[in-house]
């Protein structure tokens, strides 16, 4: 039995969706682990296309068990629509299929204000947020007085949480001269879809020990990427949440031992939503042609990606803080029409040559890329299942990316669909 982790070694959008929906034909359980509805997978299934927020991709796949846990912040009436808007295509969430953790933190209506609030007031400064409350959310958690799933079972609890919130929070309003939050219409509308959101609601902790007994194989599901954890990214130009493979057990509940393999999606070049360094960012014609044939647009904001080339750098740099078994390629296909494609091997920060990311935000928006040029190979890979039929070039730049990143690439992806994936290793038989 093998337990694996998903994450995402770049700024996300990676394609985490297809590889999680290809891997959990094997799962019996997949859980998402941290993030919230800020963080989109598109899954092409049959020419269908699934747009998954807070579900995790297991989800549109029968005789799978899909787990929300408690590092995940949760906007009730978002995860309802979700559960509608796929249900409305023929998928079936029930009871049996889907759990949420009973302490898995609310995102309420005025950590979407407050949101919004403070992107406003940024101005040049701003970090480039969804705006859906998703900061605001983890904050209150952190600071202990959130409103977690388990307090919807009592009104007279949940009533002297919102207190506690709300103290706080209105506390910034009234100095950001903003109005103050009511409480009843809130309270109210919580308790009028408490049963719908309680009744998922089970202890994930000991749901995932009964599964680990039974020998069931377990999937874990990360949102964004390494270079958008709270720790270990691009700061202060992350999300609020750690990304990072060791939080699927904080996150889940689960001992670290019951991770046994972490594969880091990869995209073949690079991709970033939102303000923040991107040292391989390409503003020219091949940017645009990146992000056109790659269908760049965030699959929650619709916001456009900035592309450019992929960056070996930091992602050997994720695989080193991430714990990367292996790695999935995605996209190969984007590069197709493209007459050279450019990889960035070694920066250049004042004039000295550096081998990682430098911590310092000033300093990462100074550095430049050293690259290293490949042949294109003009012709198509789109569907391509056999890495012996890819062409020669192609080849060549998957081995040099294998190579200087230092982990096994198991999987190649030819396309959005889920048949169209070049199966080197699979995690689950390593």
């Amino acid at each position: 039995m093998k337990n694996i982790v998903v994450v995402g070694s770049q700024w996300g959008d990676e394609g985490k969706g297809k590889i999680v929906d290809w891997l959990s034909d094997q799962a019996d359980v997949i859980i998402r682990f941290q993030g919230g509805h800020n963080a989109g997978h598109t899954l092409v299934i049959d020419g269908v296309t699934y747009k998954l927020r807070l579900l995790p991709s297991g989800i549109v796949r029968k005789d799978k068990v899909s787990i929300i846990g408690n590092g995940v912040v949760i906007d009730p009436w978002a995860l309802l629509d979700e559960i509608e808007e796929i249900k409305s295509k023929g998928v079936d969430v029930n009871q049996d299929n889907f759990i949420i953790s009973e302490s898995a933190n609310l995102i309420l209506p005025f950590h979407k204000e407050m949101d919004e609030i403070r992107e406003d007031k940024a101005g040049k400064q701003k970090i480039g947020t969804t705006r859906r409350g998703i900061g605001p959310a983890y904050e209150d958690k952190v600071g202990r007085r959130s409103i977690r799933v388990m307090d919807l079972i009592s009104e007279g609890n949940l009533d002297h949480r919102l207190d506690m919130a709300l103290s706080h929070h209105n506390s910034i309003r009234k100095g950001l001269g903003k109005k103050i939050y009511k409480k009843d219409k809130l309270k109210k509308d919580l308790l009028k879809i408490a049963p719908q959101i309680l009744k998922f609601s089970k202890p994930v902790w000991l749901k995932i020990d009964e599964y680990k007994k039974k020998q069931k194989k377990i999937l874990f599901e990360g949102a964004q990427g390494v270079l958008l954890d709270v720790d270990h990214g691009t700061y202060p130009f992350v999300t609020s949440s750690n990304t990072v493979a060791a939080n699927a057990a904080t996150g889940t509940g689960c001992g670290p031992g019951t991770i046994n393999y972490v594969l880091g999606i990869t995209k073949s070049y690079t991709t970033r939503v939102g303000e923040g360094p991107f040292p391989t960012e390409l503003k020219d014609h091949i940017g645009k042609i990146l992000g056109t044939k790659g269908k760049e647009f965030g699959t929650v904001t619709s916001r456009q990606r900035r592309c450019g080339w992929f960056d070996g750098v930091l992602v050997r740099q994720t695989i080193k803080i991430s714990g990367i078994n292996g790695v999935a390629l995605t996209k190969l296909d984007v590069l197709d029409d493209l007459d050279e494609i450019k990889m960035c091997v070694q920066y250049e920060l004042n004039g000295k040559k550096i081998d990682f990311l430098p911590a310092a935000a000033e300093d990462q928006l100074k550095i430049k890329p050293i690259y290293k040029t490949f042949p294109g190979w003009k012709t198509t890979t789109n569907g391509i299942k056999n890495i012996d039929s890819l062409p020669e070039n192609a080849k060549k730049y998957i081995f040099a990316i294998e190579d200087f990143i230092g982990a096994k690439i198991c999987s190649i992806s030819t396309s959005p669909e889920r048949k169209d994936t070049i199966l080197i290793e699979n995690p689950f038989d390593i």
